[in-house]
């Protein structure tokens, strides 16, 4: 076994492990409050889970030159990403809320070769650590924060594990961005058809 592959395998196995025992358990608790703080919010966290389910689905099947540690490595964010969108649902609709319609997307060149694909899904997972980070401080519900806080670490190391197969730094910065959500929609919207 590589370095590669033992840390990639190491991480996701505890990644999974923490995230199904920090999320599941308080997403299903989350409180049934009224109000579209808190549904909007994740409304909008739905939209960007969507979108990378979407962009590692299309990937593993579209992408020519991806080793099988990769290849695995992709499916496995694919079903990260599936779970992360279907407690979402399920929190906002806990919430009294409805859950908004899965868009269209487009990925351009995202799937012309094992470099686009990389590079696209470190965006990807940047940008999704980032809204997380950006709208935690507007969470009203400690139980939907902390949902918010198991998910997003895991997106934290999905982008970890893109980052070493790129052989990039795992960890740039000793601190994440927090962006707010302009700056989400711009780096997204090339992504939305609809």
């Amino acid at each position: 076994m590589t370095r590669e592959a033992f840390l990639m395998r190491s991480t996701l196995a505890a990644g999974a492990a923490y995230g199904a025992m920090s999320a599941t358990g308080l997403i299903s608790s989350a409180l049934a409050e009224s109000g579209g703080g808190d549904v909007d919010i994740l409304n909008f966290a739905l939209t960007l889970e969507h979108l990378e389910t979407e962009f590692y689905t299309q990937g593993v099947k579209r992408v020519k030159g991806l080793s099988k540690e990769e290849s695995d490595l992709a499916k496995r964010l694919r079903d990260d990403e599936a779970e992360h969108v279907d407690a979402l649902t399920a929190t906002i609709k806990d919430l009294g809320g409805k859950p908004g319609a899965k868009p269209t997307f487009q990925f351009g060149g995202a799937f012309g070769n094992r470099t686009a694909f990389l590079k696209t899904a470190n965006v990807l997972e940047d940008t999704g650590v980032s809204a997380y980070n950006g709208a935690a401080p507007m969470i009203e519900s400690v139980d939907v924060l902390a949902a918010a806080g198991g998910i997003v670490q895991i997106e934290g190391r999905h982008a970890a594990l893109i980052r070493l197969v790129r052989n990039k730094p795992p960890a740039p910065l000793a601190f994440d961005k927090a962006s707010e959500m302009e700056e989400i929609l711009k780096a997204v919207k090339p992504f939305i058809r609809a």
